[in-house]
């Protein structure tokens, strides 16, 4: 009888369990679409005005996640322009449009725009040692200090902006303890720790000083807190906040009626909006020039000593913005900011024609979340 040939009987192949379970997803993912975003809530869209110069829904996404997205702390107020009209405008709860916001260090950025008005009017001059009487006694090498290293935060005195423990810090001294009644005196008292010009060290306590010599100008020399107060207080009226509407704007004073020039500056999110379009505007409105456009070409330019701070103001550069290596190249490099402590910004964007006001609370690890939501806003806008 013939042997006919009968082939093995294969053994079923078993694939681990964790191994199936992948292909499986696989498999079904090749047949579903793509998970589709969730839909924009109400006050997401609410946000938005019509013709906001981007995708209306990509923005009130975006604009929304400056709110929602936890990981960059509270957001309370953002105010978006494009071309000098509000596209995008919300508040978080307990907020709205009549509150006014402290500025924290976006302060500086207005003493700055003081000082060159000053100088713009001939009381000042960029490269003299400026009206500080201590300093202007023989032998005192401060007297080598010039304005223009003042703005640029560069004077090279002792001012050790934070430290550990923070109450050995010179601001903190400064604002909240021995320095507090007069504040000009204790951050001119500093000693000089490097040559005059030859290091960027940002400063509360410098932004102060040039607050001082804004009230020495315009009352020729009074010591009295009163004249004092009342002369800066009335020129930023006129010259500033008046011409531009920002009616909100109150500005703070130590006992020695100096402008706390480097931190307290309060005004709604629409006024810090109009300041910052007033910036990108060259120092124009509505056809008015309210200080030369030189001088906010010099408030943008990056000083001798450091690419990404000009002139009481942070430039677009890598390590400026208060952001990380990661977010370094994004936005244009003309985009500046006024910048205050816990997270509040007015981004100004010349070439998008933007400006972005975000107002809040974010500690330092959220603020790099921060930063990336914002550039998520501005991106959506073309250069132009």
């Amino acid at each position: 009888m013939p042997i006919r040939y009968r082939p093995p009987i294969a053994s079923p192949v078993r694939f681990p369990a964790a191994f199936a379970g992948f292909a499986a997803l696989l498999l079904a993912g090749c047949d579903s679409e793509p998970a589709e975003p969730p839909a924009l809530t109400e006050a997401a869209l609410a946000a938005i005005a019509e013709n906001p110069g981007a995708p209306t829904d990509q923005l009130a996404r975006q604009f929304d996640e400056v709110f929602t997205n936890e990981a960059v702390g509270e957001t309370r107020a953002a105010v978006l322009m494009h071309g000098g009209t509000i596209a995008a405008e919300r508040y978080g709860e307990g907020y709205d449009a009549d509150t006014r916001f402290v500025s924290w260090s976006m302060a500086k950025t207005v003493t700055a725009v003081m000082i060159g008005m000053l100088v713009a009017d001939g009381k000042l001059e960029l490269d003299d040692s400026p009206p500080i009487p201590r300093w202007r006694r023989p032998g005192d090498t401060r007297g080598e200090i010039t304005l223009r290293q003042l703005l640029q935060m560069r004077s090279g005195l002792r001012h050790t902006e934070a430290g550990t423990p923070p109450y050995e810090s010179a601001e903190v001294r400064m604002l909240f303890l021995d320095g507090r009644d007069d504040m000009a005196d204790f951050a001119t008292v500093q000693p000089l720790e490097a040559e005059p010009g030859r290091k960027f060290e940002y400063s509360s306590n410098t932004t102060v000083i040039l607050a001082d010599i804004a009230a020495r100008v315009l009352t020729e020399g009074s010591d009295d807190p009163e004249t004092r107060r009342k002369a800066v207080a009335e020129f930023l009226q006129a010259r500033l906040f008046r011409p531009l509407g920002m009616e909100s704007m109150v500005p703070e004073f130590d006992a020695a009626g100096t402008l706390i020039g480097g931190s307290l500056i309060h005004g709604t999110a629409r006024d810090w909006a109009r300041f910052g379009d007033f910036l990108r505007n060259e120092g124009s409105y509505r056809g008015s020039q309210l200080i030369p456009r030189s001088w906010i070409k010099f408030m943008t330019s990056p000083s001798p000593a450091s690419e990404f701070y000009g002139g009481q103001t942070w430039l677009n550069r890598a390590s400026g913005i208060d952001r990380d290596e990661k977010l370094a190249d994004r936005g244009p490099d003309t985009l500046f900011s006024a910048i205050g402590h816990m997270g509040q910004y007015v981004m100004v964007s010349p070439a998008q024609k933007l400006t972005l006001v975000r107002l809040g609370h974010s500690d330092e690890a959220e603020r790099s979340a921060l930063i990336a939501e914002l550039f998520d806003i501005v991106e959506l806008y073309p250069e132009t």
